[in-house]
């Protein structure tokens, strides 16, 4: 395994799409290489991507969801846990000993310009949330009517 420190400006979204923001200190996530993926600089060309310093992957559309569980699995054996998510995303949060949490996303998304196919490239991207996301947030002061 390769540690990769991933350095992100996401945010967490509903939107498929990672979001720009102010930069974050670096998370170290130890993201494994695996025999069908290949790391991929410029993110499938996605240059919204490659603006915010995320890590990508490339794999097929066949295997992304293999690629996935083993992703899964070797940031669970880490102490990560999947915390919600979405259809194409998955958060992870870790609790740190100090309090609060690191978060980070694994975003995964196809070349909506080609056809699907098994043998069609998939991505998958991965940034760091910035913040605490354990942390929590007031409640709004009641009004009186």
């Amino acid at each position: 395994m390769k540690t990769f420190i991933l350095i992100a400006v996401a945010a967490l979204l509903a939107t498929p799409a990672l979001a720009q923001t102010a930069p974050t200190a670096p998370l170290a996530v130890e993201i494994p290489e695996l025999e069908r993926v290949t790391a991929d600089p410029s993110c499938g060309g996605n240059t919204a991507l490659q603006a915010q310093n995320v890590f990508c992957v490339t794999t097929t559309q066949a295997g992304v969801g293999a690629v996935v569980d083993a992703y899964s699995a070797a940031f669970s054996q880490q102490g990560w846990m999947a915390a919600g998510g979405s259809e194409n995303r998955v958060v992870y949060v870790k609790r740190k000993e100090s309090g609060g949490c690191d978060a980070f996303q694994m975003l995964a998304f196809a070349d909506e310009s080609r056809i699907a196919a098994p043998g069609a490239p998939a991505w998958l991207a991965f940034a760091a949330i910035p913040g605490d996301v354990c942390a929590t947030q007031a409640a709004p002061a009641a009004t009186n009517p």
